[in-house]
């Protein structure tokens, strides 16, 4: 009888080896280029979820290809192309900034395959999209809750400096201002900047005149680093603040002590996990890099990950790929990595924000808003 059921063993673990298959996952990211710094980030999350979680449920083996964007939209586009036609990816993840993910979209849709973008905030990106979605929230949240949150500590007039040339700056200075106003406060100026200036000498002279208690500036780390030095140089005293554009430590290495005192809002603070799953990666990442400070990104790239394997797991064949679209929208109190993500039909993410305060070059936890 024993004998019989070691055989019986044996059969049922080859016939599952052999119907155990690989699905690949393509990864849309900048690896280098001017937007390096989130693609390198968020992929330390999502490499390091493959190697937590490497296989479904049914045995079925999670394979990632990663291509570098450059943070470049045709790049983009090419690189898309190629993870689908070429290398047969069942699900893709990226890009970062909101026009290449676009790019990442429109051929999603094009080809039928689900996607999860970790980090576009544009609220109307998801709109016409039926293949697409994000564990990140969106720049309306991201901006109301912000400017809520500053007028309730007593930042009562504001600087708004907006990088005309992105669409992403543009939505959240849009959405600050409108909440801003609304809520008491009082805009004193709205100055205007493009990607890749490099003086911002007649900017910080025109804030250094104003005075105002916050100086609000939506965009990316780059100008964002360049700007906060130039304006500490002077002697700017006014309290500066951005969206998750400078959620990264090249941000504090390239403004260096002139990031002291800086806030930002952020998807995730390793020093608050919300979840389970949150002290475990914390726990995991800490053994791999012997360091316990996981960027926002990296926790919104191993989000994306982690969403799209349960998705998978929620389907008779993880490699389906209509199955795996609708169960990513089907997506109810997902325990994410960065806190507890329910996914609307559109794709869009109900989620919590963190409220960051450079200090010491570190970000240190300030305030969680939730969702009202």
């Amino acid at each position: 009888m024993k004998k019989f059921s070691l055989i019986a063993l044996a059969a049922a673990v080859a016939i599952s080896s052999a119907a155990a298959k690989e699905i690949k996952i393509g990864v849309v990211l900048p690896i280098t280029g001017a937007v390096a710094a989130y693609g390198q980030t968020a992929w330390a999350g999502i490499k390091l979820a493959n190697k937590l979680e490497p296989t479904l449920k049914n045995g079925d083996t999670i394979n990632l290809v990663l291509v570098d964007n450059k943070g470049d939209k045709v790049e983009t586009a090419t690189a898309t192309t190629r993870l689908v036609s070429e290398d047969k990816v069942s699900g893709l993840i990226g890009a970062m900034v909101t026009g290449n993910t676009q790019q990442v979209l429109q051929i999603a849709d094009e080809k039928k395959v689900p996607m999860i973008a970790p980090a576009a905030t544009a609220d109307k990106l998801l709109d016409r999209a039926k293949y697409g979605a994000r564990v990140t929230f969106m720049d309306s949240f991201q901006g109301t809750s912000f400017a809520s949150w500053a007028v309730s500590q007593g930042m009562k007039t504001a600087v708004l400096v907006v990088d005309q040339s992105t669409s992403y700056s543009i939505g959240l200075a849009r959405a600050f201002k409108k909440e801003f106003e609304k809520q008491g406060g009082k805009l004193l100026k709205e100055l205007k900047i493009s990607s890749g200036d490099k003086d911002f000498k007649a900017i910080v002279s025109q804030i250094n005149s104003l005075n105002p208690g916050l100086v609000y500036m939506p965009f990316y780390h780059p100008e964002a680093a360049l700007l906060i030095r130039q304006a500490r140089q002077i002697g700017v005293k006014s309290q500066f603040a951005s969206g998750d554009g400078v959620s990264n430590d090249t941000f504090i290495e390239l403004a260096s002590d002139a990031s002291n005192g800086y806030l930002y809002t952020d998807a995730f603070d390793s020093s608050n996990p919300p979840t389970a799953k949150s002290k475990a990666f914390v726990e995991a990442y800490a053994k791999e890099n012997g360091d316990s400070n996981v960027p926002g990104f990296t926790a919104l790239g191993a989000d994306s990950y982690y969403l799209m394997i349960d998705a998978m797991n929620r389907c008779a064949d993880g490699a389906d790929r209509e199955c795996v679209n609708k169960e990513i929208k089907n997506s109810k109190n997902f325990e994410g990595v960065s806190g507890i993500i329910n996914i609307d039909k559109k794709g869009n993410a109900e989620r919590s924000i963190v409220i960051k305060e450079i200090a010491g070059g570190k970000a240190m936890y300030k305030d969680t808003v939730n969702p009202k």
